[in-house]
């Protein structure tokens, strides 16, 4: 904390921009020692939040680097809480590094992954899922992914988590009073209080937690498999979603020998869609391998579509298939439904119970709207408002929410067999330290340190 730190702030590649940025206390002495400004007196110094034009220059040997704009912003009202400087150069690679270069070389420090946001959250100007969020907004893929990384960054779910810790300290405190000072005048703590105040806590957690598989599925993306045996159009359904000509489309069976897989978004859900081989007995050995792939993304999806040909009886390779799937959630489709349909949704209820049924002509591009509606419906099951829910989606925020719910039910339990307020106050506090663990009020330097490793240079 005592260095100050420079980066280049922008992504690698030619652009028309490219930021340098520098952050602690000599910010401001390097930005004068390696930045001539055009218009700027010598007795003259950089005032707060005012742009510069003017040249990187080599003191040492005169060469001008690159022309620039530059401006300096005096803490605490900045990104870091301490002085900073943004140097914009022009995009190119030669010239950010010969800037940073030179940057460095007048006494300023590389900064390590995410130390500008370390800094911030050090320095107390967020806590750390504030600073996790930083990361999601960057990494975002869609703009509901963008919005919920945006509500996480403004401090949504670390108003939620301080509401609950001061709930959770508020009983502590009842239960630690009537075990260190028992003759004193003081209110006791009956069970039945205690047992109705930690179900409420209980009650939000679940709130919380119900939205947590919803969350990773927007930040991370929904994995579909698309699986069927040959020819029931599985390649037409991935070309009609992508709503381009990826995958061949032949009368051909087999024509699929390997999994492709692309990513695209379905009403604003990152959808990652693997078209498998058509599955079926063969001697051809490429396509053995590529059936042999198509097993293994059963494992990996968190979705599956079943295609059947409809207009035709289930054959062995259905139902072989069906045996896979009939305890997965997943979306049947009875394909070619124009043509006539010889399958029954009852029956395919009957052995698929868990399976949604669409009829679907894939060619004619009849029932793609039904599809992505229900991939909408099953990632957001009916209970969170894709508007203005809060969701949780970090995984390590969930495991400590699971952990924490942990303590608290543990708590209930003993509370509710009548047992010694000593061992119910160790739960309760565990579920205390857990939550402050989420917004890094009771966390370690080494969860500190592996939550930034995840962050670019730059931020």
């Amino acid at each position: 904390m005592e260095d100050t730190i420079a980066a280049i702030a922008t992504a690698q590649g030619e652009g028309g921009i490219g930021i340098i940025r520098i952050s602690g206390n000599e910010s401001k002495k390097i930005l004068e020692k390696v930045f001539v400004p055009k218009y700027l007196n010598n007795n003259e110094s950089f005032s707060n939040k005012q742009l510069y034009y003017g040249h990187i220059v080599d003191s040492s040997s005169n060469e001008i680097i690159d022309e620039v704009l530059a401006v300096y912003m005096k803490g605490p009202s900045t990104y870091t809480t301490e002085d900073i400087v943004e140097i914009n150069c022009h995009g190119s690679n030669v010239s950010l590094r010969k800037t940073l270069s030179l940057v460095l070389r007048n006494g300023a420090k590389l900064a390590e992954k995410g130390e500008f946001t370390k800094r911030a959250f050090l320095n107390g100007r967020i806590d750390l899922s504030q600073a996790e969020a930083v990361i999601d907004l960057i990494k975002a893929k869609t703009d509901k992914s963008f919005e919920i990384a945006l509500s996480q960054m403004e401090g949504k779910l670390s108003i939620k988590v301080r509401e609950l810790r001061e709930i959770i300290m508020d009983i502590l405190v009842n239960v630690t009073v009537n075990l260190d000072y028992p003759d004193e005048d003081i209110e006791e703590v009956t069970y039945d209080e205690l047992i109705k105040s930690l179900k409420l806590i209980n009650d939000e957690l679940d709130k919380l937690l119900i939205t947590a598989d919803t969350g990773r599925i927007i930040k991370d993306g929904l994995k579909v498999t698309i699986v069927g045996k040959p020819n029931v159009g599985k390649s037409s359904l991935m070309n009609a979603l992508l709503k381009e000509s990826r995958a061949i489309v032949t009368e051909i069976p087999g024509t699929t020998r390997d999994t492709i897989e692309e990513f695209l978004s379905i009403n604003n859900i990152p959808v990652k869609l693997t078209d498998t081989a058509g599955i079926r007995n063969t001697k051809d050995k490429i396509e053995k391998i590529g059936i042999e792939k198509s097993k293994e993304s059963f494992n990996q999806a968190d979705l599956i579509i079943f295609m059947i040909d409809g207009s035709k009886d289930l054959t062995s390779e259905d139902y072989e298939i069906i045996e896979y799937l009939k305890n997965r959630k997943s979306i049947v489709l009875l394909n070619k439904s124009d043509i006539g349909t010889k399958i029954e949704e009852s029956y395919i209820k009957s052995i698929m119970p868990r399976a949604y049924i669409i009829k679907t002509a894939i060619k004619n591009e009849i029932g793609i709207k039904e599809i992505e509606n229900k991939i909408s419906e099953l990632v957001y099951g009916g209970e969170v408002k894709q508007q203005d829910s809060m969701l949780i989606s970090n995984v390590r925020h969930k495991d400590l929410l699971e952990k924490t719910k942990k303590s608290i039910c543990d708590a209930i339990d003993m509370a509710e067999r009548m047992e010694a307020l000593d061992f119910i106050e160790v739960d309760i506090k565990r579920s205390w330290e857990l939550l402050g663990e989420i917004i890094g009020e009771t966390v370690t330097d080494d969860i500190i340190d592996r939550v930034f490793e995840r962050f670019c240079l730059g931020k």
